[in-house]
């Protein structure tokens, strides 16, 4: 049973036991006390007032004299203004202290919510590597999913890959035109990297033919629509949707290089799905949809032959859904997707990560597929995230100018390993070991210093400042935890085995909050899932790893004499690393056993 839980039905005992009236526990108003009040939970008592015939504070009064004379988990209070601020026994802290060391897993539900969400995350187009954005991203996605299973959740962890459309043409263009038949192999390449060239290289040819064609008198804007690379683009991806022989091979082809490409970053990055979707699959059944929608009269088509979504009505525009060529457009292969998840599984919520760019397609596909009489629709939620920038500005991926996600990973493990060499942590380490810690430490510092952002803020990404083992950073928690289990080594060496705390035992004020800190995660864990924050742990597990290392510089454990208070103390510990490896574990963050 939790804090909260427990004292709320303490409070409904006491207006009982007081004024004779049977309350529910969902009537009873908790928050935690304001620090500059005594205090571990306020009761709000207005709404009891009714039921004393008396003043707020009288009412706080009465309450608390009952709970404190009554209840023994309540050591006294306080009322400030007609809030009963009340404070918890010690002993009550052990035996939750107790509680938590002997959970399983600690911080994750015990027993199933019965509900399934579907989350979406990666969602990467075949034409380019990951870079920077993609890894907030992934880390998102991965990071709430395992929030949602925290929860007591299924969850179906899934990746919709961008796999056609002009931008892939692009790409393919470009090698047929420029790559002399060199492959991935051939140029000693990842896939994905080496494609990326040849997006980034059709861009560098398309502005120079805009250029030409200007200096001929060409405006602008018809330039841009008329350079014969673009023209050329858009005839492979009209002989693509037509099923043309070698247009289908040489996609086939480009493709695996990136897919492979793709696995090796996921790999290293820590993230996973349970199924992967194709978007050169899903775009038919948008186009059946979309199609049945016309004949319905839902949707309308222009002369053109283009066909439409007249959104108006909802305070939107009208949508484009079909090309005037019949071609099919992002949303078209979205209402398929979604069509087909929801017929193979039965969702609750399916969670779409994608960036705050999109904000207004999702609003969009939520209503076309409204529109086209599905009663899913509302299941649908756009969980909108902030863009990454850099301190030189934003990136480009079709200029070149992105941080690719595999140098990034490596960058920051180079400078992991050199900073834990000039510190000498890991003298004895064997090359190999030392290279799995220098691996945990660089991913843990990118992991923590993505996630403990807000989620919906853009975010400035400082890979220097994220390694720093000092300060609101993942090495420093990681060094928390291991100065955890070097006591917990010590403790063994000696010995010295920890058992249940002894109630009777006194609690400092820093072995107090720490015990509550503890107590909250669960809490945290419940308000990051209905939040869609991880955040919230990162935060929660800084601040009970800046918590631990007070407690550890004030307070003696292995030397400590009285053998209950060192118990508690060294159990106290060990509940701090537990729950720190719960809390960063949700956010991917790997524990080292020494740094």
């Amino acid at each position: 049973m939790t804090i909260e839980k427990m004292l709320a039905a303490r409070v409904v005992e006491a207006v009982k036991g007081c004024y004779g009236v049977q309350l529910s526990e969902k009537e009873v108003q908790l928050q935690e006390t304001r620090k500059e009040f005594s205090g571990d939970w306020t009761v709000v008592v207005f709404p009891f007032t009714r039921h004393s015939k008396k003043s707020p504070e009288e009412t706080a009064r009465e309450l608390g004299d009952y709970l404190s004379r009554e209840i023994a988990e309540v050591k006294e209070y306080n009322v400030i203004k007609g809030f009963l601020n009340v404070v918890i026994s010690p002993a009550y802290w052990i035996g939750v202290l107790n509680e938590v060391a002997a959970e399983e897993r600690y911080g994750y539900a015990g027993q199933p919510s019965g509900k399934r969400y579907m989350i979406e995350y990666s969602s990467p187009n075949t034409n380019k590597p990951l870079h920077l954005g993609h890894i907030r991203n992934n880390l998102l996605g991965w990071s709430i999913s395992e929030i949602q299973r925290a929860n007591g959740h299924e969850v179906i962890m899934v990746n919709l890959v961008n796999d056609r459309g002009i931008h892939i043409c692009k790409s393919m263009i470009a090698w047929q035109k420029f790559a002399n038949g060199e492959t991935p192999e051939s140029a000693g390449k990842k896939g994905d990297h080496f494609v990326g060239d040849y997006y980034v290289r059709f861009d560098r040819e398309y502005k120079a033919q805009i250029g030409e064609l200007m200096a001929q008198g060409l405006p602008e804007e018809q330039a841009c629509e008329n350079a014969p690379i673009l023209l050329e683009a858009r005839e492979m991806l009209r002989r693509w949707e037509a099923g043309d022989a070698e247009t289908i091979a040489l996609w086939r082809r480009m493709n695996d290089w990136v897919l492979g490409g793709f696995e090796e970053t996921y790999r290293l990055m820590g993230v996973s799905f349970d199924k992967i979707y194709f978007e050169s699959e899903t775009y038919k059944t948008g186009r059946d949809l979309v199609l049945q929608g016309l004949a319905d009269g839902v949707l309308y088509r222009k002369e053109s032959g283009s066909v439409w979504a007249d959104l108006t009505g909802d305070g939107l525009d009208h949508k484009l859904l079909l090309r005037d060529d019949g071609t099919s457009v992002y949303m078209t292969q979205d209402i398929g997707t979604a069509f087909d998840r929801f017929n193979e599984f039965d969702i609750d919520e399916e969670i779409y990560v994608v960036g705050n760019e999109q904000n207004y397609h999702f609003q969009v596909l939520s209503l076309v597929c409204k529109k086209l009489g599905f009663a899913w629709a509302d299941k649908i939620k756009h969980l909108s995230y902030g863009m990454v920038e850099l301190p030189e500005g934003k990136m480009k991926s079709r200029e070149g100018t992105v941080v690719d996600a595999d140098d990034l990973m490596e960058e920051m493990i180079e400078t992991a390993r050199a900073t834990s060499r000039e510190l000498g942590k890991l003298d004895g380490y064997s090359d190999q070991e030392a290279e799995e810690v220098y691996r945990k430490v660089a991913l843990g510092a990118l992991k923590y210093f993505i996630l403990k952002v807000d989620p919906k803020k853009t975010m400035m990404f400082n890979p220097r400042e994220s390694i720093d083992f000092n300060g609101n950073t993942g090495p420093f928690i990681q060094y928390t935890y291991t100065r955890i289990r070097s006591v917990e080594r010590k403790a063994a060496g000696l010995g010295v085995e920890v058992s249940p705390a002894d109630p009777r035992t006194p609690l400092a004020e820093k072995e107090l909050n720490l015990v509550k800190l503890i107590a909250r995660l669960p809490a945290v864990v419940a308000e990051a899932g209905a939040n869609y924050s991880p955040a919230l742990l990162a935060n929660y597990a800084y601040e009970l790893a800046k918590e631990f290392n007070q407690f550890y510089h004030d307070y003696p454990m292995l030397k400590e004499e009285n053998a209950a208070t060192r118990n508690t103390r060294l159990l106290l510990a060990r509940q701090c690393g537990v729950a720190i490896k719960s809390a960063a574990g949700m956010l991917g963050m790997e524990m080292p056993e020494r740094m």
